[in-house]
């Protein structure tokens, strides 16, 4: 008995492995300025240990960050094709095929230099501007999750989007491995393109923009109690509304940068963007 429920054990996690559909392949390291430590090729990618439900899934908030050089490099070219960010991604809306990545790339650098989070509510695309928040809806049950565009991919020609493994599941796809979906862009009040932007210039980090200061303020002083560096409140005028942006900084150098962002990410704070 005991060898019949090794072998039924086995035989559940080969069925498992083959309902996944991994990501393709990773963009080449043109496209990004962060380097993470190389795959071994055989490394497949795939589901958490720990399943979740879709209603464990939280839709990403969209929120006014700025569009910086860091992930954005334009045009670039990744096995043999080469692809252009868009200008104006205003009013994007397009059906395709969507996919979703997960252990592989777990705990890894997007191309913005973001960590990747398998269970959070994220995506790559090819030619979106990073950061970009869409709408995707899969076609099949109406099922939609809104999702913070933070990476590249995915590079096979029939496919338009790349999911995380949690939007996945909210989408009820994750065990097909893909799914005809709609994307279309959420158009955000106050965003800055500062994609012109040398990296060596990045010396501070943006944790919120808030319509209230008071909220803003409340953020300011957890983080004064976590961080060395200064924390301060940045008003900007945003669409006619006051927006209260919280940001750390000046820094010495991007490794101090992005050893904060990484600081930041591990005590729960996530989606801290690098600003000039």
């Amino acid at each position: 008995m005991l060898r019949l429920h090794a072998l039924l054990v086995i035989f559940a996690l080969i069925v498992v492995g083959c309902t996944t559909m991994p990501r393709d392949s990773e963009p080449d390291s043109s496209i990004t300025s962060i380097k993470p430590a190389p795959l071994s090729p055989d490394i497949s990618d795939g589901a958490p240990l720990r399943s979740i439900l879709p209603e464990d899934v939280a839709d990403a908030v969209p929120r006014p960050d700025p569009i910086l050089s860091l992930g954005n490099k334009s045009p670039y070219t990744v096995l043999g094709k080469t692809y252009e960010i868009m200008d104006d991604h205003s009013g994007y809306r397009e059906r395709g095929l969507a996919s979703w990545y997960g252990t592989k790339f777990n705990g890894r650098h997007t191309s913005n230099g973001e960590v990747f989070d398998l269970y959070a509510a994220t995506a790559a695309h090819k030619t979106l501007p990073i950061p970009s928040y869409v709408r995707v809806t899969n076609l099949s049950n109406g099922r939609s999750i809104v999702v913070r565009v933070n990476d590249r991919g995915p590079f096979h020609s029939d496919r338009l989007i790349d999911l995380s493994y949690g939007a996945a599941v909210k989408l009820g796809y994750m065990e097909q491995g893909t799914a005809e979906v709609e994307v279309e862009v959420l158009t955000l009040a106050g965003v800055d393109d500062r994609r012109g932007t040398p990296l060596g210039s990045y010396r501070f980090l943006q944790l919120g923009a808030f319509g209230s200061e008071a909220s803003a303020q409340r953020l300011q002083q957890e983080l004064e109690s976590q961080v060395q560096a200064p924390v301060f409140v940045s008003p900007v005028e945003a669409g006619g509304n006051m927006l209260y942006r919280v940001r750390i900084g000046p820094l010495d150098s991007n490794e101090d940068l992005l050893a904060l962002q990484d600081e930041l990410q591990a005590s729960g704070y996530s989606g801290a963007q690098l600003l000039p």
